[in-house]
């Protein structure tokens, strides 16, 4: 018989003594070297093993000039092992629960189990990318000023797991950092979304709501994160990012090729594509900078786009520019052809 797949451990016997006793369930009976020669073994090795399957009642002793022998019936004989087993156990649990109410009166819950410190240089980042690449579904992303450079580069060596969906919220006036702008451009064309707003409230990474990252220090988030897993607070944090979400504005970030500053090389239709382009990353409150820079063309052309609209509009001002162009629909990117890229976050 093979015992291979047999977990004799769980009723208290030895594998030897589980081969004997497998043995002894085949034949009438056998004699100790009888026993020994089918399992293996040298006689006193069988010899112990029969005496232990005696104690248990699974085999007894038969008289005879050579003692003999055999198996007990298997189901009462294992079963009554079983049982004895199991009420073994019971008592085992019943005293792991009385350990931890002791424990849990002097020490309370551990504090792991509810948020982690992150201290180190080294620790903040590799735990921020292995939060990341263990993400299977959603990643939910608030990024403000200051920066950790080297937590970006890393995150960009790392990426996303596809299928895996990214949300990022950039605040506006700090997009024109180039950290920011460059983590936001490295995409990795799996469909994540990315809204500008004036203003965030906290640097934040949510990792399949059930984990989130942010800094103890809104100023210094070289200098530690928290990692938190208490259901209650991740919850409220998901919160916290879906009113931020909402109140902010959508934006693509797709580079178009380089162009002259008067955009002379585009037919006309490339031309109010790239206006309305222009409007909406101005409506979403990012400097003519950030535009040209994202645009790779001059800051002179964004502004000229900026005022043909105007003339076009009847508008005098940014802000009556913003507001009828939105009401033409020029705001609009539903007959955009290249999709957004999934910006990588930076910390």
């Amino acid at each position: 018989m093979d015992e291979t797949g047999i977990p004799w451990s769980a009723t208290g016997l030895d594998p030897l003594a589980g081969r004997v006793l497998e043995h002894l369930l085949a034949v009438r009976s056998a004699d100790r070297d009888e026993v020994a020669a089918a399992a293996g073994v040298s006689p006193a090795e069988a010899e112990r093993a029969l005496r232990l399957l005696a104690d248990s009642a699974l085999v007894s002793r038969t008289g005879g000039a050579v003692p003999r022998w055999a198996a007990a019936p298997p189901r009462p004989s294992l079963g009554a092992l079983l049982a004895r087993r199991r009420a073994e156990l019971a008592r085992v649990e019943d005293l792991v629960e009385r350990l931890l109410e002791v424990h849990e009166a002097v020490s309370g819950p551990r504090a792991t189990d509810v948020v982690e410190v992150l201290k180190s240089e080294d620790e903040v980042p590799a735990r921020y990318c292995q939060l990341l690449a263990e993400s299977s579904s959603e990643v939910l992303h608030l990024a403000k000023p200051p920066y950790v450079t080297d937590a970006s580069a890393s995150v960009g060596a790392v990426g996303v797991t596809p299928g895996v969906r990214m949300r990022s919220v950039y605040e506006t006036d700090g997009f024109t950092d180039a950290v920011s702008l460059r983590t936001a451009l490295r995409g990795t064309g799996q469909g994540g979304t990315l809204r500008l707003t004036s203003q965030i409230p906290v640097k934040l990474v949510i990792f399949d709501r059930a984990a989130a990252l942010l800094p103890i220090w809104q100023d210094r988030p070289s200098s530690g994160s928290l990692v938190v897993h208490s259901p209650a607070l991740v919850t409220a944090l998901v919160a916290l990012f879906e009113s931020v979400w909402e109140r902010a504005e959508p934006v693509s970030l797709t580079r178009r090729p380089d162009r002259s500053d008067a955009d002379d090389g585009l037919p006309a239709s490339g031309r109010d594509l790239r206006t309305r382009e222009i409007l909406r990353m101005m409506a979403a409150g990012m400097k003519d900078e950030t535009i040209a820079r994202i645009l790779n063309v001059s800051r002179r052309t964004v502004q000229q786009h900026i005022s043909d609209a105007g003339s076009l509009l009847g508008a005098r001002t940014r802000f009556q520019i913003g507001v009828l162009a939105a009401k033409r629909g020029w705001l609009s990117d539903q007959d955009d052809s290249v999709r957004q890229p999934e910006p990588v976050p930076s910390r």
